[in-house]
């Protein structure tokens, strides 16, 4: 499995730990009741060293609601469940760094707040 999608999937169950999202998906879904996360870890570079693998994996995690209060603390509580998060299928997680956190609002529509990371993980022999 790749870095990102191993890296994806473990952010997946780390959410899933967070009560007030309805739902954490790979995408923006069709339909979903607001809270919920939409992420992609898909953007890998190479992180290799001399003797083993490594990627560097961006992620971008979109939190999606209509009360604004409500979603400045679920972007918190995203950022502490990947602070405390391990390792993924196989990888090893050597940094997990936030790159950027803004929150913006469609005129016609709700909030997100969107929240970058930058993993950088090591193949397991």
């Amino acid at each position: 499995m790749s870095a990102g999608a191993a890296l994806q999937s473990a952010i997946a169950a780390a959410l899933a730990n967070v009560q007030d999202l309805t739902g954490v998906f790979d995408g923006p879904p069709a339909r979903a009741a607001y809270p919920y996360a939409a992420l992609d870890a898909t953007t890998e570079n190479d992180w290799s060293h001399k003797s083993g693998d490594g990627r560097e994996v961006l992620i971008a995690i979109t939190v999606w609601d209509d009360q604004p209060v409500r979603l400045h603390q679920l972007a918190d509580e995203v950022e502490a469940n990947l602070k405390e998060l391990g390792g993924a299928d196989s990888w090893q997680l050597v940094t997990m760094r936030l790159v950027r956190r803004r929150v913006v609002r469609d005129v016609a529509g709700p909030w997100a707040a969107a929240i970058d990371f930058r993993a950088r993980m090591l193949a397991l022999v």
